[in-house]
């Protein structure tokens, strides 16, 4: 009885020493956390450096810190998680990337965005699997068949669109921001839906009747998770018009707009569709329609809210992969052979390059030439900052990594540790170099941004939450009307009136949305009336 006695005694100390552990590991993980956000604050101004690098290099030196404090037994405070990543930290940065981007610029684009972002990636992975098989039997890491050679391609044709948030600004380069990072979230959704189907089908014995279903398969999950996106935010947005959520409480709108966020990032994670692309759907329709039915305090509460979610979410991720990026038990694996190791990044690293230039050049000559416009086409400068700028690889491709080549955050084969090592160099040697080299390479090849994308910013819908006024599609004259604080050239807005079909695209689709989609769910022209709410004392028309 009393070795029993003794023995649960034990093993409550052990549980109670392991809670501290977490209990000191989080202290520190959130202490790191501040010092980012601090030192990130005073290098903003810097050209060179973004929050993201720094998060990185603190990651690092914290990494070595506790690998000399420990004696070479571990290197950080919590083990990559491709579950705490996907479902916690990546919702709240592709929503908000939805919620707050310019989405007349982002919808202008959308022929471009898709081509790159789909086309392109299935160009990028064509290659990278390509070259791999062709490079890696030479190499000593191991067996590996044609699935894992296809898995490798959809990790690493994903782009970091994390990282692309802080390297380019949706102001000074709109027509930029809007084709790299829409592609960005499209090419992720699309590399997550790759590797899921890659994993989900038998590659073995390759056939017609396969083939045809792996790309039946890849469009329903893209179209299907697109409208999964936009009902859940229509959803949202009639729900808080009806009952009118306002007259009773501000708290019930910012915490029902952010449930039914996350609600569609899961309600696709449960279909096995893709929740990124959902989530960035769900925030476009949500800013279109659902944040201009709540009252004035809750529009400002929510957009920082999300705003916040998101910037947090962003430093915790890269903080986190400069830690793990140090891992002793990975590189003891392959510390017999750092020749292999370092063979096989240099490899992936050249085969991103080389599919990301295959496909941004050609595909932006086939864009240009369906643009009649000289102002709407890309340059052959902007084409090469594309290309550059989409070369960071980030969280999304550690993640699709640890999914494949470890169990747990654990791996135990030497082929899966030169995979996993090889993931982390790429992510580390691409972030840090193409990250600080993007800012200098857009002053020196665009000096002027802001000039060479007038017609561009004109036009563009500078009506996000941020503006709080967001007309989707609108049409040029409201997006003149809301730019009426800037120095704005009358005769380029003529010229650009007298050029400028009446009835485009964006007529259409007003027409449509004010006759339809509006009296039904909302939107702009909509506000609530709150005895005693700063919306009261508005005058009732000038939403319209």
């Amino acid at each position: 009885m009393e070795s029993y006695v003794s023995s649960i005694g034990s093993k409550l100390q052990m549980l109670t020493t392991s809670d501290h552990a977490s209990v000191v590991s989080m202290n520190l993980f959130v202490a790191l956390l501040c010092a980012c956000i601090v030192i990130g604050h005073l290098l903003e101004e810097n050209r060179w450096m973004n929050e993201s690098i720094t998060a990185l290099i603190i990651g690092l030196c914290t990494g070595v810190v506790i690998l000399l404090i420990s004696r070479g037994k571990s290197s950080h405070l919590l083990v990559f998680s491709e579950d705490l990543f996907f479902i916690y930290l990546l919702p709240p940065i592709i929503f908000n990337a939805g919620f707050q981007v310019k989405k007349k610029q982002f919808f202008r684009n959308f022929m471009t965005i898709m081509l790159f972002g789909a086309v392109g990636t299935l160009i990028s992975c064509f290659i990278i699997s390509l070259g791999a098989m062709q490079f890696f039997k030479k190499l000593d890491i191991g067996p590996l068949d044609i699935g894992d050679y296809l898995a490798i391609s959809a990790i690493f044709a994903a782009t970091d669109s994390v990282c692309t948030l802080q390297v380019l600004n949706q102001d000074e380069t709109p027509l930029l921001y809007s084709l790299v990072f829409g592609e960005g979230v499209v090419n992720d959704a699309t590399s997550v839906v790759l590797f899921n189907a890659i994993q989900s089908f038998d590659l073995t014995n390759i056939n017609a009747a396969t083939a045809w279903d792996f790309v039946r398969n890849f469009f329903y999950l893209f179209l299907a998770s697109t409208l999964l996106g936009v009902i859940t935010g229509l959803i949202s947005a009639y729900i808080i018009r009806r009952p009118y959520f306002g007259r009773h409480s501000t708290d019930r709108e910012v915490a029902l707009m952010m449930l039914m966020a996350y609600l569609s990032y899961m309600l696709a994670e449960l279909f096995y569709l893709s929740g990124i692309l959902t989530v960035f759907f769900c925030g476009i329709v949500m800013s279109h329609y659902t944040w201009h039915n709540v009252t004035e305090s809750s529009r400002v509460t929510t957009k920082h809210a999300f705003a916040t979610l998101s910037f947090v979410a962003e430093t915790f991720i890269f903080l986190y992969v400069g830690m793990d990026a140090l891992d002793i038990e990975k590189w003891r694996f392959v510390s017999h052979s750092p020749g292999t190791s370092v063979a096989v990044s240099s490899i992936l690293l050249c085969l991103v390059m080389v599919g990301r230039a295959a496909f941004v050049f050609p595909l932006s000559f086939l864009s240009n030439l369906a643009k009649k416009s000289p102002n709407e086409k890309i340059s052959f400068k902007q084409q090469f900052i594309i290309w550059w700028a989409g070369l960071m690889r980030g969280a999304v491709s550690m993640a699709l990594a640890y999914n494949k080549f470890t169990s747990a955050g654990h791996t135990h084969l030497r082929g899966n540790a030169i995979m996993i090592t090889s993931t982390i160099t790429v992510v580390l040697f691409s972030t840090v170099l193409f990250g600080l080299m993007t800012k200098p390479f857009i002053k020196i090849l665009l000096p002027n941004p802001k000039h060479q994308s007038r017609s561009m910013t004109i036009s563009s819908d500078p009506t996000t939450p941020k503006s709080f006024t967001i007309p989707l599609l609108g049409e040029g004259q409201d997006s003149l009307d809301d730019l009426g604080g800037h120095d704005i050239d009358h005769r380029s807005s003529i010229r650009a009136l007298l050029t400028t079909p009446t009835h485009t695209v964006h007529h259409y689709w007003r027409k449509f949305d004010d006759a339809f989609m509006r009296p039904m769910f909302g939107g702009r022209g909509f506000v609530p009336f709150v005895p005693g709410s700063p919306t009261e004392r508005n005058p009732p028309n000038q939403w319209h």
